[in-house]
């Protein structure tokens, strides 16, 4: 039988790596998708309308399969008994870190990724971010303008359906939105606080879920726990909505269970495939594509690169530069100020953690004048409303009838401000071949080194100094502040390693996420990212994708690849 010969071979299926199957199987190119992990089944993996009390350990993070098995990824808030099941096993997925530079890779092998796990937040970059080194002097600009990404933000939000209100900001661009979320009555007095502060909106959540039935999907039932999936495919997540598009064109050839170890090149070092372990039995084969996509993941994208190191391509694949797993961001996370607002305390009318979504403040420093202690900035996400489970109860005193009917008349009622700020990207914040460790399927693992420096530190202090006045001025009582970042990596926003831009001495990629160094090697996911903004990155993660699918089915007719 002769060996098959793709028109493109895709690494990865999540956001990106579906996105890109569609747009090339829709233009009637043959592809071939490769996912490391196994394909689900939504009547048996997902679990959003599963009580604790189904469960062995009623839903807890502590399990012990947990702590054996996965003591990083049970850092995420969404890895527990419920979910556990989408998030690697440690174990069979190692890494190493620069001493005293933690970093937490959290991670999915499955068809769909972490459009699984995502909390699905859709922001735009505008050029206060794609054009940031202009206004500050640091680093790099993007090779694009927003006036160039707008349309393909215009036509994945059309498709994903995202809701959001019209706020008409420069620092966050509107989009193409469904009906917004409404606020809860905490977060209304919060709106109007935050709102008389110059320069300063607070926003309901941008989310790819559904208010209103889209593109042949239903719109959110709001049971409230969409990190454990959804059988309603309410939410955006690949194998809802980009996979199935892909296999409806008859394109699309997925193959599951495909460990990618490195991409293949012939005699004149110009890839031709990728060599892949088979996740079950260790088998190793070979899958061969006149392109070569890596939609991987930033970091997983990267590893593949560098471990396709050859005679040919000493320092990694498509690194002539020698930039190929630098300038590695993660964004300020956990920087978090608490409070409870007393004047909506009392007996509850109505539960408020339904709602898969909060609020959002967008970025508001650096935009004019400089600050004296730090440039970029941050945006808030948040929010406030009662939940079912009475955390408040083991604070208060009584017992029986009495303790219940104390609990129940005065429930508390707290409102949150997270800060996600952004992280300088720095090439001392690298990844490399850990030489002397290799995972499960013998594939040498990453050693990252990546820190935070002064200017996220300085920044993690304006980030709670404001939080502390926001929520103070809508009548708050604060009753916790975080004021330390957690370690990079848990923000689940890992971009850069592979970026873009004109000059192929200081970058990796074109500005269509075209390799400099080999026309037709393609990498489509936030390795391509220069700089990071403040916003989750997902949603330019795509429309950077639709863009460069266009660019590579137009190179591809003309013989250029």
């Amino acid at each position: 039988m002769p060996t098959q010969i793709y028109d493109a071979v895709i690494v990865g299926s999540g956001a990106t790596g579906g996105w890109a199957a569609k747009e090339l199987c829709e233009k009637g190119m043959k592809v071939l998708l490769l996912e490391a992990g196994r394909k689900l089944d939504p009547s048996k993996d997902f679990t959003e309308h599963v009580w604790p009390y189904e469960l062995r350990y009623e839903g807890l993070r502590r399990s012990q399969e947990l702590a054996r098995q996965q003591p990083i990824q049970r850092r995420c808030y969404a890895c527990d008994e419920y979910s556990g099941h989408f998030f690697v096993k440690d174990t069979e997925n190692p890494y190493t870190t620069a001493e005293g530079k933690p970093f937490s890779w959290i991670r999915g092998r499955h068809v769909g990724g972490r459009t699984l796990m995502w909390g699905r937040q859709s922001y735009r970059l505008s050029n206060y971010d794609l054009k940031a080194a202009s206004h500050d002097g640091f680093g790099m600009d993007w090779p694009i303008s927003y006036e160039e990404l707008a349309p393909y933000y215009d036509k994945v939000e059309e498709y994903i359906g995202v809701s959001g209100s019209y706020e008409k900001l420069p620092q966050l661009p509107d989009g193409k939105f469904l009906p917004p979320m409404n606020f809860t009555c905490g977060e209304r007095l919060l709106k109007k606080a935050v709102d008389k502060m110059p320069g300063r909106r607070m926003t309901i959540g941008r989310v790819a879920m559904l208010t209103r039935d889209h593109n042949g999907r239903p719109k959110c039932h709001y049971c409230g726990h969409c990190e454990r999936g959804c059988t309603t495919a309410s939410y955006f997540s690949s194998p809802s909505s980009t996979i199935p598009a892909a296999m409806a064109s008859r394109n699309l050839t997925l193959e599951p269970h495909s460990v990618v170890h490195k991409v293949l090149v012939d005699e004149n070092g110009k890839p031709k495939g990728v060599e892949v372990v088979d996740e079950l039995t260790g088998q190793t084969r070979e899958a061969f594509g006149k392109v070569v996509i890596l939609c991987a993941s930033t970091l997983e994208s990267t590893r593949i690169m560098l471990n396709s190191a050859s005679r040919r391509h000493p320092n990694g694949l498509a690194n002539n530069s020698g930039v190929l797993g630098h300038y590695l961001v993660d964004h300020i996370y956990d920087v978090t100020v608490m409070g409870i607002l007393p004047n909506l305390a009392g007996k509850p009318k109505q539960w408020e953690d339904a709602r898969n979504n909060g609020i959002y403040i967008p970025r508001y420093r650096n935009l004019g004048a400089r600050e004296k202690d730090f440039i970029r900035g941050y945006g808030y996400q948040g929010g406030s409303g009662r939940g079912m489970f009475p955390a408040h109860a083991r604070l208060m005193p009584g017992f029986g009838r009495d303790f219940k009917k104390i609990v129940r008349e005065n429930w508390p009622m707290p409102v949150a401000l997270y800060g996600f700020g952004e992280m300088l990207p720095r090439y001392e914040n690298f990844v490399e071949i850990d030489k002397n460790r290799v995972d499960r399927w013998g594939i040498p693992v990453l050693r990252i080194t990546c820190e935070h420096s002064d200017n996220e530190r300085a920044m993690v202090r304006q980030i709670v100094a404001d939080a502390q006045e926001m929520l103070q001025a809508a009548g708050a009582e604060i009753v916790q502040v975080n004021d330390k970042a957690a370690e990079p990596g848990l923000g689940i926003h890992e971009l850069g390693t592979c970026r873009m831009g004109d000059d192929p001495q200081r970058s990796v990629l074109n500005k269509f996420n075209q390799a400099h160094d080999l026309k037709n090697l393609f990498v489509m996911d936030g390795g391509a990212f220069v700089s990071q903004g403040c916003q989750n990155p997902t949603l330019t993660m795509m429309a950077l994708t639709v863009r460069a699918c266009e660019y590579l089915v137009e190179e591809y007719k003309r013989g250029n690849l």
